[in-house]
């Protein structure tokens, strides 16, 4: 029987600083980078906003 996730994990680089983190696409709340604490995901209310660079969808 095959597991079906409503949301994805993503690998994702910030545009300012080029960290890199994890995080997912159906956020429920802005996400910002832990380093320059710029907004990388942001919160739509169903699919996330994605403000960086996809690098890897963790599976």
């Amino acid at each position: 029987m095959a597991i079906h996730r409503k949301g994805q994990f993503l690998r994702v680089r910030c545009l300012d600083c080029d960290n890199e983190q994890i995080v997912f696409n159906k956020s429920a709340s802005n996400v910002k980078c832990i380093i320059c604490g710029k907004t990388i995901v942001r919160s739509l209310g169903g699919k996330s906003k994605i403000m960086a660079k996809i690098t890897e969808v963790i599976r």
